[in-house]
């Protein structure tokens, strides 16, 4: 079975294939409208806090550890709406989880699908 959760940059365009589209970035992206992100959802309180953001500040070499904190972040009660809505449209649907970061396999959709698929690589 393939998998239910995927993800991929913003800036690419929609295809079928990508199922539910939904933003997981805290910020809107930059030159991205409304139209072409073609949104299903913007789920801004399911991204890392500011504090871990910051401190990653999307560095590969510190992704391992970015991932583990953000796992961690995922347990909080902030969290829990947005994971439930998550898991309720991947339930019914593919999700795709779109993010700004140019290196989206070292970013927290990425994390966040191995979350969601039970994958979390540890």
């Amino acid at each position: 079975m393939a998998a239910r959760v995927g993800y991929r940059r913003i800036y690419e365009d929609p295809t079928p294939q990508d199922g539910k589209r939904v933003l997981v970035d805290r910020l809107w992206p930059r030159g991205v409208s409304k139209e072409r992100a073609d949104l299903d959802e913007w789920l801004r309180d399911v991204a890392p806090s500011t504090d871990l953001r910051h401190w990653y500040h999307h560095d590969p070499q510190r992704y391992e550890e970015f991932r583990r904190r953000y796992y961690a972040e995922l347990e909080d009660s902030d969290h829990q709406e947005p994971l439930r809505r998550l898991r309720e449209l991947s339930a019914h649907d593919r999700v795709t989880l779109l993010t700004a970061t140019k290196d989206v396999d070292h970013s927290e959709a990425a994390a966040l699908a191995q979350w969601l698929d039970g994958s979390r690589g540890e």
